[in-house]
């Protein structure tokens, strides 16, 4: 099984997988994530408690671990900032 590396950012309340919208797309899942994820120019930021396990199971499914490399903050991150995802139909 191949493996791909994710960047994971957690902050004291919530944690957050970043992943290129084009992926979402390539994988099928664009139009599941929900609003509580969040995006900035070409990434969506997967909110961990369901988005994430989408991903995860849309990777496996193609035969591709996911790996992920912890981000930690000790305050409330940035990400809580960026725009809420919108479902992405192109």
């Amino acid at each position: 099984m191949k493996t791909r590396s994710f960047e994971y950012f957690i902050d004291p309340g919530h944690g957050w997988v970043k992943v290129s919208k084009r992926l979402l797309m390539d994988l099928g899942i664009a139009g599941e994530i929900t609003s509580y994820s969040y995006e900035r120019g070409d990434h969506a930021y997967l909110e961990e408690d369901c988005d994430m396990g989408a991903l995860y199971t849309a990777l496996r499914a193609k035969g591709i671990e996911p790996k992920l490399r912890h981000r930690y903050a000790d305050q409330s991150s940035r990400i809580r900032r960026y725009a809420s995802y919108q479902v992405m139909t192109k």
